[in-house]
């Protein structure tokens, strides 16, 4: 090993072997810089609310590398010295792995203030590009990430498919058309995809119409056997099936099953209007609730949404009028029946007419394509999985990564599983997945495991993958969109995935420093008061971007 010392500052302080057998001499390289500052309310409100539960993590035994050791103090520059044995004692006491007063005094001071012991954090910088590591702690302990592991699974979409992908959902009839009357079936076989909302079922159902179709005498039949999944209670996270993050996944997803209500207030009738959206057939939501002259505050639970009887939807509660308009949505009641319910509602709007029912089914034999709806490309999907945090889409993303083994269908969660273990094997290699879980594509998981170092190095291969400039874009930024839009980070100078969940807080992504580097920066907490901590990523963001010295 060769070991220099040269004081260049400021950047970061590294010591690296450079050769992977011993040399006679040993040149230790520090380049220091010192910087002060105090840590700003980085995230600010930006966090989404917490759901699920998390195990805490256990003290780890962290590694031992040289080139994660930081230097803190400014050292003088020294000539080569050819003592292989004094320069080696060197590198193994000033960079040998960060103990708990190692970390940044700010971290450390952000983990008092909300009484977390240091051991609830496990956090990586690491400057991409290069061997520099300005922090590891903790970084090989095993931790749940929330919502931070859809960056598993988008980069595993993107690699395995490219930013132009889509996804295909084919219309199929059985029969004969005349005059504008299918004598037979109309088919709607879903592939996966994760984007067929509300305005893409309207457009598939018009282009219907516009092949000439205007009359259905016969059945609509839904084919969602693309995904062979077992059935699991919408419950099953945290008890609470009305929220559309806990929509569980379905080959067919449309409009990912879930209805938004929009409250319109009228004075002059002391009520507000209620709008419901998709309208579902065979379903009745009251028109309007009663004014109330309050604040507009938690303004949806004062609504008091009967949520659970499938036919009729009721609220007993009031809306403040100081609100104006509000919308928010709900997972449906009975989410079995809301493809069928929607899609006849929405014929029947564009003046179609429909004589037998809208149901489950497979394709039939003799069944003649007539057309492909074809969904907007895998760039655009990851953008609004990253910056939004759609567990639903990530969830069918991951499930379609099943196909590359299954194409013609039948895919189960395991399949999908196995892809993207296969997938981070060839990044990380068998010993970087020592301790990870890969559980489902979201996040939302008691079981999902991974490392800070795993991640880390995971995020350092993206950058310099082709794939890269889809990825970093799809990330929220700070202080202009998805959830850092109210971060009071330097506008543009943070692109994180951020992941929350009851006992997990995290986040993950690229920053950009005052000297113009990029840093990949980790840090997850699991801890029951790790909602408490997020100050910590703040300051860990903000010394990152001053490009300050661990100590």
């Amino acid at each position: 090993m060769i070991c220099a010392e040269d004081c260049a500052p400021p950047s970061a302080s590294r010591c690296r072997p450079l050769s992977p057998t011993p040399l006679p001499a040993l040149r230790a390289s520090a380049m220091c810089s010192v910087a002060v500052s105090s840590a700003s309310n980085f995230m600010g409100s930006m966090w989404g609310k917490s759901e699920g539960k998390a195990e805490p993590v256990s003290a780890g035994h962290r590694g031992c590398e040289c080139s994660r050791a930081n230097i803190a103090a400014m050292l003088k520059p020294l000539q080569p010295l050819r003592v292989p044995a004094a320069c080696a004692a060197l590198c193994l006491s000033l960079f040998s792995p960060l103990k708990a007063q190692d970390l940044p005094a700010e971290v450390d001071a952000a983990l008092r203030r909300a009484k977390l012991p240091e051991t609830a954090l496990v956090a990586v910088v690491h400057e991409v590009g290069s061997g520099s590591q300005k922090l590891a702690w903790r970084e090989r302990e095993p931790v749940n990430p929330a919502s931070v592991f859809k960056l598993v699974t988008t980069y595993a979409a993107l690699d395995q498919w490219g930013p132009a992908w889509s996804w295909r959902t084919p219309v199929w009839v059985q029969g004969t058309v005349k005059d504008g009357v299918l004598e037979g079936k109309l088919i709607i076989k879903g592939s996966g995809d994760p984007s067929l909302v509300l305005e893409r079922v309207w457009l598939m159902l018009r282009r219907v119409q516009q092949m000439g179709i205007r009359e259905i005498r016969g059945d609509v039949l839904l084919d969602r056997s693309f995904f062979n999944l077992p059935v699991v209670s919408p419950k099953a996270f945290d008890d609470d099936a009305s929220q559309p993050y806990n929509v569980r996944p379905d080959a067919l997803m449309m409009n990912f099953k879930a209805v938004t209500y929009t409250f319109t207030p009228d004075p002059s009738r002391g009520v507000a209007l209620v709008q419901t959206d998709p309208a579902l057939a065979g379903v009745r939501t009251d028109e309007t609730v009663p004014l109330a002259a309050v604040a507009c505050d938690d303004w949806s639970a004062q609504l008091k949404p009967q949520w659970g009887e499938p036919k009729h939807m009721n609220f007993a509660g009031r809306y403040p009028q100081s609100c104006g308009e509000r919308s928010f949505s709900m997972a449906y009641a009975d989410p079995a029946s809301f493809n069928a319910r929607m899609v006849e509602a929405m014929w029947q709007q564009l003046g179609g007419r429909l004589s037998g029912q809208v149901k489950d089914s497979v394709l039939p034999p003799g069944a003649r394509l007539l057309f492909d709806q074809v969904s907007p490309p895998l760039q655009q999907v990851v953008r609004d999985i990253n910056k939004f945090s759609n567990n639903v889409m990530a969830e069918q993303v991951f499930l379609s990564l099943g196909q590359v083994d299954k194409p013609s269908g039948g895919i189960t969660p395991d399949d999908a599983r196995e892809q993207v273990r296969r997938f981070l094997a060839s990044r990380l290699g068998e010993d970087g997945l020592k301790g990870w879980v890969v559980d489902n594509g979201s996040g939302l998981s008691r079981e999902t495991r991974l490392t800070a170092q795993g991640l880390s190095r995971l995020l350092q291969q993206a950058w310099s993958s082709p794939v890269m400039a889809e990825l970093m874009s799809s990330l929220p930024i700070s202080g202009v969109d998805g959830t850092l839009r109210r971060s009071k980070a330097p506008q543009g100078r943070a692109h994180l995935k951020t992941g929350s969940l009851r006992d997990v807080a995290a986040v993950a992504g690229y920053v950009l420093s005052n000297s113009g580097r990029r840093y990949v920066v980790v840090a997850i907490l699991n801890h029951p008061n790790a909602a408490a901590g997020r100050p910590a990523f703040d300051a860990l963001v903000q010394w990152a971007i001053r490009d300050a010295p661990s100590r």
